[in-house]
């Protein structure tokens, strides 16, 4: 066995949203650290078994699952498929979010409720029914996607910004519950990443002031940071913001 896998090697992973950008780089880069995984999608089939297919060509163990993660009952299936394809759920990405632009006096309902609960009834469901799994193992790691706009402010995403500072609030508490049983609970921020944007996100906002480091970040620096929350090294880090943005924002 390779000894660069050895902390994670045989672990078990879910990742919503993993059929393509920072998803999809965190699902493979976990992979190729040994680490078996899910790639869940909400309704993208063919991206998802492309990103499963790759991993598989590459001599790891994923499978796609297609599922809504505001369902509940969808969500328990799905983790557990995990169990019975690779006999635990030890790792949890909550990172499926709705990114839509528009002046808060314009959403409608159901474009805030929607919003809220890819992002924030996924993430409860999802961790409610893994934690059993990492309770049993006495080991496990649940991280979620938390955005620096929710910090910052913007225009025009006042659905998303809430949903993403609602996230924050549930790590916390999460880590607090399960610090006892050797799970550690974290959020991983990014600044503006290069990704392929879908037309309901709109253009990508710009900003006021370039950051100290004056680029796009890269979906793979953000899947290092995600990558390094799973390792022994981080054992000691829980209910922390992790933000990975340039210098833009330096943290409070």
């Amino acid at each position: 066995m390779d000894n660069s896998k050895a902390p994670l090697d045989g672990k078990v992973a879910v990742i919503t949203g993993a059929a393509r950008n920072i998803g999809r780089a965190t699902t493979k880069r976990l992979a190729s650290y040994g680490v078996s995984v899910v790639v869940n999608a909400v309704q993208d089939r063919e991206a998802a078994d492309a990103v499963a297919h790759e991993i598989f060509e590459s001599g790891g163990k994923a499978l796609a699952h297609i599922a809504d993660v505001t369902n509940e009952d969808a969500v328990n299936k799905m983790m557990e498929t995990a169990v019975k394809a690779f006999g635990s759920v030890d790792i949890l990405i909550c990172n499926a979010s709705l990114r839509a632009q528009k002046p808060f006096q314009e959403i409608t309902v159901e474009e805030w409720q929607r919003t809220i609960a890819v992002t924030l009834d996924g993430a409860f469901f999802c961790a409610r029914a893994a934690a059993p799994h990492m309770i049993k193992n006495r080991w496990g790691r649940i991280i979620g996607l938390g955005g620096m706009s929710s910090n910052l402010g913007m225009a025009k995403r006042l659905h998303v910004l809430a949903a993403k500072a609602g996230l924050v609030g549930m790590m916390r508490g999460l880590a607090t519950e399960l610090a006892p049983h050797n799970i550690t609970c974290n959020i991983v921020a990014p600044g503006q990443i290069e990704t392929d944007r879908p037309k309901s996100a709109g253009p990508r906002p710009p900003m006021d002031t370039p950051p100290p480091i004056n680029r796009l970040g890269h979906v793979e620096e953000i899947a290092g940071m995600i990558h390094y929350l799973c390792l022994p090294e981080a054992d000691y880090i829980t209910g922390q913001t992790m933000h990975v943005n340039g210098g833009v924002y330096y943290g409070v």
